[in-house]
């Protein structure tokens, strides 16, 4: 197998083992405490990378560095109180819409023209969500799915400043990665200060654990994209919806609705689209 698809499918399967840490952990610990303990461990672990591989801070675009870090802890908060209130399968499902945020932000802040057949895809994709959330059927369900969206949301946010970033030419992998850690776990604080929860043993060896892993995540995503197309690399990341489910299935006895398949597949096989049609632009 190629090793940019062999990264992104380790990545997937990492980011998937993380979301199955995080749902377990989440039964007592608030989705702020553990957005903290992740950046906290990731921001120790990118620091000491980068006096191992003597990698300085460039002192350049700070603004967009530091904005990228508040877009991302927001995501992060988000994603991880969706992922304990939601099955892991529709989390994952609802998180791909951040590519259609990428498409409508990059055309606003990126000034990145849009194709029309991409308004189609756009709509399609709504349709799909509409259907996973029913929001003609407003529930608990349905309100906690929102945060699935605002997810999908500020990762897309996020990644502009990203593609921002990497324009200039500037900024080290690992500086990008430090300025979204280390914000992230300040984000967090305020958050976690009035319902604080001292994990036990086992939840802190968890909450460390999850720490680690999303930074062995972001490192084969990272070697996925400098070896691989990104289209491809995008495409095969797809396999973390199956790998979410299986795990939903087989630890949480979840079990995938009919509204969930057709919505989910609404929704992959048009930001599959929607990727392409910008991408060989």
């Amino acid at each position: 197998m190629n090793k940019g698809i062999t990264m992104a499918v380790m990545s997937s399967l990492t980011f998937s083992i993380m979301n199955v840490l995080v749902k377990l952990v989440s039964t007592r610990i608030p989705s702020s405490e553990i957005t903290f303990f992740r950046g906290l461990i990731g921001t120790i672990l990118v620091l000491i990378f980068m006096k191992v591989q003597k990698v300085k801070f460039s002192n350049k675009e700070n603004k967009i560095l530091y904005l990228r870090g508040l877009l991302g802890g927001i995501y992060m908060l988000t994603y991880f109180y969706a992922i304990s209130k939601l099955k892991l399968g529709d989390v994952s499902i609802l998180v791909q819409l951040s590519g259609v945020f990428v498409v409508i932000f990059s055309s606003i802040f990126l000034k990145e023209k849009l194709q029309p057949k991409t308004y189609i895809f756009i709509l399609a994709i709504i349709i799909g969500t509409c259907i996973i959330i029913n929001p003609l059927k407003f529930s608990s369900y349905s309100q906690y799915a929102i945060f699935g969206i605002l997810a999908a949301a500020f990762s897309g946010a996020a990644s502009i400043t990203i593609r921002y970033l990497a324009r200039s030419g500037l900024h080290h992998n690992y500086e990008i990665m430090f300025f979204f850690l280390f914000i992230s776990t300040i984000v967090a604080i305020p958050l976690m200060y009035s319902n604080f929860i001292i994990p036990n043993t086992k939840e802190l060896i968890i909450l460390i654990i999850i720490g680690g892993i999303s930074f062995i995540a972001q490192i084969f995503l990272t070697g996925a994209f400098s070896h691989q197309n990104a289209v491809i690399v995008e495409f095969v990341r797809y396999i973390g919806i199956f790998i979410n489910n299986l795990w939903g299935f087989i630890i949480f006895k979840e079990t995938i609705t009919l509204q969930s398949i057709i919505g989910g597949t609404i929704i992959v096989i048009s930001t599959i689209l929607l990727s392409k049609t910008q991408k060989d632009k």
